[in-house]
């Protein structure tokens, strides 16, 4: 099983990976987190990659992802070579990163876009700011509308992301989450609606989280 995490920037993707493949090896899954490619590269090259590295970038994003397969049961992308198509703004059709982005997307088994209800931290390496959030939340699910990709958007925080992320993937199982005397079972109210705002305001008064 193969599980994407895609969102904007300091929406806690990494740290959700991490926790999700912990939580299911404590299940007795064999399973995986993979890093992020690009943050990698911009850390040691110091820099953000030009049009003509991007490629390159995405297609190891992608084989350290297959190279895990072989590896676990259960592998969690901390973003895949979609995310590297949009924060290089290559979002053309007939571009092959991006063809190449979203033909892989296809291939994962569950999709997670991680909600912008956290506060925005500055890394001081990639993230241009919280007001970059937005449209790039925008553009992961246009994206994800192009490809035919269905999705699930996580928010909460601390535990409650943790256990709202894992919620999918245990019923992707078919297994059942551990009883806990906090734990609310959720369900979509409107499957169909885009608007983050909006989708935000039915979880929060689904879960009770404010």
């Amino acid at each position: 099983m193969k599980i994407a995490l895609l969102g904007a920037e300091s929406t806690g993707k990494t740290t959700l990976s991490q926790a999700l493949a912990d939580r299911l090896r404590g299940r007795g899954h064999r399973a995986e987190a993979v890093g992020e490619v690009l943050r990698e590269w911009c850390e040691r090259e110091g820099r953000a990659p030009r049009p003509e590295e991007q490629l390159p970038i995405a297609q190891e994003q992608e084989y350290r992802v297959d190279a895990a397969a072989a590896r676990a049961d259960i592998v969690i992308a901390d973003t895949t070579a979609l995310m590297v198509a949009i924060h290089g703004a290559e979002l053309f059709d007939d571009d092959p990163l991006y063809r190449f982005a979203l033909d892989r997307q296809r291939s994962y088994d569950l999709t997670l876009l991680t909600g912008l209800d956290i506060p925005w931290i500055a890394d001081g390496l990639q993230r241009d700011g919280s007001h970059a959030r937005e449209p790039v939340d925008a553009l992961v699910r246009e994206s994800l509308a192009k490809a035919g990709v269905p999705y699930r958007v996580v928010y909460g925080s601390g535990e409650d992301r943790v256990r709202n992320a894992l919620a999918p993937v245990l019923e992707l199982l078919g297994e059942r989450p551990a009883a806990t005397d906090d734990e609310t079972r959720w369900k979509w109210v409107c499957e169909k609606c885009s608007d983050p705002e909006c989708e935000h305001r039915l979880f929060t008064g689904l879960t009770g989280l404010r």
